[in-house]
C-alpha cells in the first residue's frame, strides 16, 4: 500500500487508503466496481474504528472514576442516518468526501444509501436522540436504554388516498453502527402466581410461566468537541431455545417456529396495534422487557464497580421517558426486596431518589393506564408490589387531607371507576424524586391540573424543562448552505453554543445577507420541490410560499384545521380571481407529512381528505398553480432534513394546552421558517424569544379554551354565522373533493357541528384566515420577510439540546455538565 497515502501529512490520501482497505477487508469487493451502499459502508467502518477508540477509552474511564451515570429510559430514539453525524464528530466529513468523489460520487450519494434506524415515530423519539447526542457532548456519563425493534412501526405509502402500511425491515442487510454484546444478556419473565412464605422474613415467590433473554446490541453515540462517545443499549428479545427441535424432528414445523416467534415478536415492532386484547398485551410485555433488562444491567454494571447496592442513589440517576419505562419502579422494588434482600422500606426510599420522570402530555386520555386483570396475568408479582405502594402512599396523604376521600381516589395507583385499572403516570410521580413537563405552559398546567392534587403534597417535586434540538443534526448536517452563511458572519462556534446566534441580528441589515440568506431558502426549496416531485409526482414552484405541517397526525394537532382553510383559500380564489385588493394570490404550496397509527380511523381519514382535496386543487386550470396541496409519504428523520430546511411556514396550530412542547416547531424555526401557531406549548417561549411581531400567533389561549367549554362552547352556531367556514365544511361533506363516494367525509363534518368540536376547530377559524392574511402580506415583501426569518435563527440559543440537559444534570440528575 502506498505510503505516502498514510502519512500524517496526508489525512485526505490516509483516510482514502482507509476506505479502500475496508471495501476489500470488510466489504469484500473491488474498489473499482464498488457502488455507493458498497462506499457507504466501507466509510463507515472507518469511523466506527474512531469512534470505537474513544468509545473504549470512555468507559474505561467512567468504570476507573465510578462515576455517577444517567440511565435515560426510552421506547423511542429516532436516530436517523448515523453516518453524516460520525464524520461530523470526528471532523472528518472534508476527507470523506474527498474519498468519495475518488469513486466519482458524492458524500450525499453515499450518505443517502444508509437506511433510517427504525427506533421510533414522533417527538418522543426525536427528543431522546438530541438528548443522547447533548449528554455525549457535554460529557456528562450516560446510557441510553431502549428496543432494538426489527421493524420499527411501519414504512406508510399512500395509496389511492389511503394510508398503507408496510413492514420497515431496516435491519435486513444489517448496519454498521451496532455491536452486539454477546455477554450481556438477562432472563425476563411473564405470568404464572406468586408464592407468598409463611415466615415473614421470608420474600414471595414469584413462579413464572414464559421467559425470554433480552440479548443486548449497543450503538455508539459520539459527542461534538470531545472525545467522549456515549452508549445506547437496545435490547432484542430471544426465545430460551432457537426453535422447538422436537416438533421440528416429528415434522410439526409450524409449532417449532411458532414457539420461537411467541417470544421473540416483542422485539419485531414498535407500538403494536393496540385495538386488540393480543395486542395491549405484547405493548405491556414490551414495555416490561425492555425496562427489566435496563434496569438488571444497571445493577450488575453497579454490583460490578462498587460490590453493593445500598449507594445505588449516590451513583445513578435513571430517567423514565414518559411512562412506557414506568413499570420500572416495581421493578426495581422487586429487584431489590425479592433477588437482593432488601427491606422494604429501604428499596422503597432508595428508588425514589434514584427514579425521575418526564411527562409528555396533558390529556387525560393519553395518560397510559393498563387493566388490573392484565397486569395480574402478564406480572403478578409486580401488580403486587403496586397495590402495596399505594397502600403506603395513601396513608400518607390521608394525613395531608383527613377524610377527604374524593382526593384519596384521585391519587390513588389503580383507578377504581368502571375496569379496574393502574395508572402508570402515577405510579412515575409516586416513585420519582423529581417529575418535569417539557414547556413553561405544560409544567404550569400540570400542575394546575392533571396533577394538581400531587403537587399539593410535593410542590417541590414538580418543575420545567423545556426541550431542545441539537443543533449539529438540524443546522449543521441539515441545512449545510445555511450553515455556511451562519459561520461565515458569526464563526462556527454556535454549533457547541447555540447562543452566539443571536450575533445574526447584527447582521439582518445588511442587504447582502439577506439576499444571500434567501438564495440558500430557495436552493433547499428547489431540493424539497425535487423530493416532493419524486415521492408523490406532483410538481411544485420552489417560488411559491412552502407553507409546511410534519408531525404525528393527530386531532389535537389540527391537520384538519389547515385542511379547511386551504379549501377555504382554494374558493375565494375561484370567487375572486383577483385576489385581495386586486393584488393576486400569494403563491403557496401546503406541505403535509406524518403517520398516523395504524388503528386510528379518523386521523388516517384525514390523511385521505389531504390527498383528495390536493387531487381536486392541483389538476384545477383555473388557478393557474398559484395554490398546491402536497402529501409527503413515510415522514421520518432523513425526510424532514428535507423539509425542515426547505420551509418558509411552519404550521404549529395545535389546540391551545394540548401540545405539551412540540420540536418540530424549534427545527422549523431554526431553518429560518416563520411560525403561524396557537400560545401553546413552546410556540410561547419561541414568540418570548424571537419576538412577539417575528411570529404569527392566532386563537383562543388554553385559558380561553377552558372558558368557552364551561361555558357551553357551541360549534354549530359558528358554523351557521361564518359564510367560509361554512363553504369548506359543506364543500367537505358533500363530495366536492370525493365525487365517486359523496358520502366519504360527512362522518369527519359531523364530528365538528354534532360531535362537539373538541378541540375547537371552528372556534379559531376565523383567527386562523386572518393570520394567513398577515402571512401573504408579508412574503410579498421578500425583504421584509428576510429580516424576520433571520430573527428567528437569531433567536433560537434558548432551544439547544444542550441548555435542556444542562438543566437536566444540575437540577434532577446530580451531574455536572461540561461548561
Amino acid at each position: 500500500m502506498n505510503t505516502a497515502a498514510q502519512s500524517p501529512e496526508n489525512p485526505i490520501g490516509a483516510t482514502a487508503a482507509a476506505v479502500e482497505h475496508h471495501l476489500l477487508a470488510t466489504v469484500g469487493t473491488a474498489p473499482a466496481t464498488a457502488t455507493h451502499n458498497d462506499i457507504m459502508h466501507a466509510v463507515a467502518q472507518v469511523a466506527r474504528e474512531q469512534l470505537s477508540r474513544r468509545w473504549v477509552a470512555t468507559d474505561g474511564a467512567d468504570r476507573s472514576a465510578k462515576a455517577r451515570r444517567v440511565c435515560y429510559l426510552s421506547m423511542e430514539f429516532l436516530i436517523g442516518r448515523t453516518l453524516s453525524n460520525a464524520l461530523a464528530a470526528l471532523d472528518i466529513s472534508a476527507e470523506m468526501g474527498a474519498a468519495a468523489r475518488q469513486h466519482a460520487c458524492t458524500l450525499e450519494d453515499v450518505a443517502a444509501t444508509e437506511a433510517d434506524a427504525a427506533l421510533g415515530n414522533g417527538g418522543l423519539g426525536r427528543l431522546a436522540a438530541c438528548f443522547l447526542d447533548a449528554m455525549a457532548t457535554l460529557e456528562l456519563p450516560s446510557f441510553g436504554y431502549g428496543i432494538r425493534y426489527e421493524f420499527g412501526m411501519f414504512k406508510q405509502s399512500i395509496q389511492g388516498g389511503r394510508q398503507v402500511e408496510h413492514p420497515d425491515p431496516w435491519l435486513e442487510d444489517g448496519t454498521p453502527w451496532e455491536f452486539p454484546r454477546a455477554g450481556v444478556h438477562y432472563a425476563v419473565r411473564f405470568g404464572g402466581w406468586v408464592e407468598h412464605p409463611t415466615e415473614p422474613s421470608q420474600v414471595p415467590v414469584w413462579r413464572h410461566a414464559g421467559e425470554v433473554n433480552a440479548k443486548a446490541y449497543d450503538m455508539v453515540v459520539p459527542g461534538h468537541g470531545t472525545e467522549r462517545v456515549s452508549t445506547l443499549r437496545l435490547w432484542k428479545a430471544a426465545a430460551p431455545s432457537q426453535i422447538d427441535l422436537h416438533a421440528f424432528n416429528t415434522g410439526d414445523y409450524a409449532r417449532a417456529a411458532q414457539f420461537k416467534n411467541e417470544f421473540e415478536n416483542i422485539s419485531w415492532v414498535l407500538y403494536p396495534n393496540d385495538s386488540t386484547d393480543a395486542g395491549r398485551e405484547l405493548r405491556l410485555r414490551q414495555e416490561y422487557f425492555f425496562t427489566s433488562a435496563s434496569l438488571q444491567d444497571i445493577l450488575a454494571r453497579h454490583q460490578a464497580e462498587h460490590g453493593r447496592l445500598t449507594n445505588l442513589a449516590d451513583k445513578v440517576a435513571i430517567h423514565l421517558n414518559d411512562t412506557h419505562p414506568a413499570i420500572g419502579v416495581a421493578e426495581l422494588m422487586r429487584l431489590l426486596v425479592d433477588e437482593n434482600a432488601f427491606g422494604w422500606h429501604a428499596a422503597w426510599a432508595l428508588t425514589k431518589k434514584v427514579f425521575s420522570y418526564t411527562n409528555h402530555t396533558l390529556m387525560p386520555e393519553a395518560l397510559e393506564t393498563w387493566p388490573v386483570a392484565l397486569m395480574q396475568r402478564v406480572l403478578p408479582r409486580h401488580l403486587e408490589i403496586i397495590l402495596r405502594i399505594n397502600q403506603g402512599f395513601l396513608e400518607e396523604a390521608a394525613a395531608h387531607k383527613p377524610g377527604d376521600h374524593d382526593f384519596l381516589r384521585r391519587l390513588s395507583l389503580i383507578d377504581e371507576t368502571g375496569e379496574r385499572r393502574v395508572r402508570m403516570a402515577h405510579l412515575s410521580i409516586v416513585g420519582s424524586h423529581k417529575v418535569n413537563g417539557v414547556s413553561a405552559l405544560h409544567s404550569d398546567l400540570l400542575v394546575a391540573t392533571i396533577f394538581r392534587d400531587f403537587a399539593s403534597l410535593w410542590p417541590e417535586r414538580f418543575i420545567n424543562m423545556t426541550n431542545g434540538i441539537t443543533p449539529r443534526r438540524w443546522l449543521a448536517q441539515a441545512n449545510p448552505g445555511l450553515a455556511s452563511l451562519i459561520d461565515e458572519a458569526i464563526g462556527s462556534g454556535w454549533r457547541l453554543d447555540l447562543d452566539q446566534l443571536i450575533q445574526l441580528n447584527a447582521h439582518a441589515d445588511r442587504t447582502d445577507f439577506r439576499h444571500a440568506f434567501l438564495a440558500v431558502k430557495h436552493a433547499n426549496k428547489a431540493r424539497l420541490a425535487a423530493h416532493i416531485q419524486a415521492t408523490t409526482g406532483v410538481a411544485v414552484d420552489p417560488a411559491s410560499l412552502f407553507d409546511v405541517q410534519v408531525k404525528r397526525i393527530h386531532e389535537y394537532k389540527r391537520q384538519l384545521l389547515n385542511v379547511l382553510q386551504v379549501v377555504a383559500r382554494y374558493q375565494a380564489m375561484l370567487a375572486d380571481p383577483a385576489g385581495p385588493g386586486g393584488e393576486g394570490w400569494v403563491p403557496r404550496t401546503v406541505i403535509l407529512a406524518g403517520k398516523a397509527a395504524s388503528s386510528y380511523i379518523t386521523a388516517k381519514n384525514v390523511i385521505r381528505l389531504i390527498h383528495d382535496v390536493g387531487q381536486v386543487i392541483n389538476h384545477d386550470a383555473r388557478i393557474g398553480g398559484k395554490l398546491k396541496l402536497v402529501f409527503v409519504p413515510n415522514y421520518g428523520v432523513s425526510v424532514a432534513e428535507v423539509i425542515m430546511p426547505g420551509a418558509d411556514l411552519s404550521e404549529q396550530i395545535s389546540t391551545a394546552g394540548t401540545e405539551a412542547s412540540g420540536t418540530g416547531n424549534m427545527k422549523l424555526a431554526l431553518n429560518g421558517a416563520l411560525t403561524i401557531g396557537t400560545d401553546d406549548g413552546a410556540n410561547i417561549e419561541i414568540r418570548q424569544n424571537v419576538g412577539d411581531d417575528n411570529i404569527f400567533i392566532f386563537g383562543l389561549s388554553a385559558a380561553e379554551v377552558a372558558a368557552s367549554r364551561a361555558a357551553g362552547y357551541q360549534p354549530l352556531r359558528i358554523y351557521e354565522e361564518n359564510a367560509p367556514l361554512k363553504a369548506a365544511l359543506d364543500a367537505v361533506a358533500g363530495g366536492q373533493f370525493s365525487a365517486e363516494e359523496p358520502g366519504r367525509y360527512r362522518a369527519l363534518v359531523d364530528g365538528l357541528l354534532w360531535g362537539g368540536d373538541h378541540y375547537m376547530l371552528l372556534a379559531d377559524f376565523d383567527a386562523y384566515l386572518a393570520a394567513q392574511a398577515r402571512v401573504d402580506a408579508l412574503y410579498r415583501d421578500r425583504d421584509a420577510w428576510a429580516r424576520m426569518a433571520i430573527a428567528n435563527v437569531a433567536g433560537m440559543g434558548f432551544f439547544s439540546s444542550d441548555r435542556t440537559i444542562r438543566e437536566y444534570a444540575k437540577e434532577v440528575w446530580g451531574l455536572a455538565a461540561k461548561a
